[in-house]
């Protein structure tokens, strides 16, 4: 005879109870999660609006880069990764949680994704950095040679973009400049020292499988 329906929605519930209270993001997740919010990654409320889960997709050919992150979190995550036939991406999704509803404050604080004001701190931290670029960034090549980085950060509107790149000039040291991209901004290092600069900043986080991203 099978469990109750009933009986198998209080279980699930006790058992998301228990795995809450004894959940909590170490400097390495929450960096992880922090880069893919400035990336790829949104957060959603839980039915209740109380508490906020995170989410990122990537596409299949990232397969193991969403693999990596799922690694990274997967004690907050109650389902294996999931691929989507329709745009062929993979998706991974936590529970929601009082932590991540923290990090909504900050990203969400109108219910609408924006850059967060403490953004200088953020970038202080080369694997919110690294895992930023890992979602957003792309080399930049001519005639065979590393020319430059693109930022694609088209999703944060024109004044958000001049706050990040004064955020890697000041904090970071990266020379760098906006630019129109089919409507929208995103961010160029063109310059060779900021080059340098960038690769050894986040070189040693970046993935095997994400390096074509840096060199």
């Amino acid at each position: 005879m099978g469990i109750p329906r009933e009986a198998g929605r209080t279980t699930y519930s006790t058992e998301i109870r228990n795995l809450k209270k004894r959940l909590s993001l170490n400097d390495y997740q929450r960096s992880v999660v922090i880069g893919s919010l400035l990336g790829d990654g949104s957060l959603t409320a839980n039915w209740s609006k109380t508490n906020f889960s995170f989410q990122v997709a990537h596409s299949k050919k990232q397969e193991a880069y969403i693999l990596w992150k799922y690694g990274v979190l997967k004690d907050w995550i109650l389902s294996k990764p999931r691929y989507y036939p329709r745009n062929n991406s993979i998706t991974i999704k936590t529970i929601s949680h009082p932590e991540i509803t923290d990090l909504a404050k900050l990203f969400y604080p109108n219910g609408k994704k924006v850059l967060p004001r403490n953004l200088k701190q953020l970038v202080q931290d080369p694997i919110i950095l690294a895992v930023w670029y890992m979602d957003d960034g792309n080399i930049i090549r001519r005639n065979g040679k590393v020319y430059g980085y693109h930022f694609n950060t088209q999703s944060f509107s024109k004044h958000e973009n001049l706050m990040i790149s004064q955020a890697l000039y000041d904090v970071c040291g990266l020379e760098n400049m906006p630019e129109l991209n089919h409507g929208r901004y995103r961010l160029r290092i063109m310059k060779k020292e900021s080059r340098n600069k960038f690769q050894k900043l986040i070189g040693k986080y970046i993935l095997p499988e994400m390096k074509y991203k840096l060199s």
